[in-house]
């Protein structure tokens, strides 16, 4: 629930009425160029050295595992809630794959050289207790990375700016749980004693809309938000109709950066 008793919207892929189409959802992604340069951003932060032992929590369809692995020779164990998922990790190739709960992973200390999380944060009930999890099971001197949206940076060009704000608030502050952590990600890890701490903003730019609504779902935000209770279904209607006349006149326009932060473990464990 967030501070308006209003129960934020995802949970677990294994809930949704088809858990199949996020497969796809993720599929999409991955094959956005956006996407794939963060991503391989993300794991250069990693600093992975062959025959590395790395741990990816939340790891969806294990496509990034499978690419860090294929790609600098490591070794790839990837972790997900979800069973749908987890199953698409196995067939696609990276057996090291196991349903598991980020808040309680089911590791030793100091087992992985590295770990990352990709999107996941957001998401999470506990993201301190995950984040704690994570470095739980580095090494000292090993890495950390990790990766979200931040939607207090969002902006969308409708011509009621008011509406626009009202909605994108919905996205921020309750479709997600944590939708504007990602910015506090370094501080995150600084008061845990990590070090070397990088930091880097993406912003992505949205003009197509097709691939807004396929990827996603933009147009759909404000009937969602009405659906909550946070919306009036007028205000829903007003908004998918300036979306549309914002797309035929070739002016449609969204942006929300994405922050990109990692560090390293201290060689003491007295963190």
């Amino acid at each position: 629930m967030n501070d308006h008793g209003i129960a934020h919207g995802f949970t677990s892929v294994d809930t949704q009425p088809r858990p199949a189409e996020w497969v796809q959802v993720l599929d999409r992604l991955s094959a956005e160029p956006f996407y794939a340069a963060y991503k391989q951003r993300l794991q250069d932060f990693l600093r992975a050295e062959p025959d590395g032992l790395f741990l990816e929590v939340g790891a969806g369809t294990g496509d990034a595992a499978v690419a860090l692995r294929s790609g600098r020779g490591a070794r790839v164990v990837a972790v997900d809630s979800s069973s749908t998922m987890i199953a698409q990790v196995r067939d696609r190739g990276l057996p090291q794959a196991a349903v598991a709960d980020g808040h309680r992973l089911p590791f030793a200390a100091g087992v992985f050289d590295g770990a990352w999380a990709d999107r996941v944060l957001q998401h999470v009930v506990e993201p301190a207790r995950v984040l704690d999890e994570l470095l739980r099971v580095v090494r000292p001197g090993g890495r950390i990375a990790l990766a979200d949206p931040d939607y207090d940076t969002q902006v969308l060009d409708i011509d009621d700016q008011e509406l626009a704000r009202r909605v994108l608030r919905f996205r921020a502050d309750v479709a997600l749980r944590n939708g504007t952590l990602a910015h506090r990600h370094a501080g995150l890890l600084a008061a845990r004693g990590i070090y070397d701490i990088t930091v880097e903003a993406r912003t992505l730019v949205v003009r197509d809309p097709s691939a807004a609504d396929n990827v996603m779902g933009l147009r759909t935000w404000a009937h969602t938000a009405a659906a909550r209770g946070c919306l009036g279904p007028v205000d829903a209607d007003r908004y998918v109709a300036q979306f549309d006349d914002a797309v035929h006149a070739g002016r449609f326009t969204y942006a929300v950066t994405f922050f990109l932060t990692a560090g390293t473990l201290p060689l003491s464990t007295n963190r």
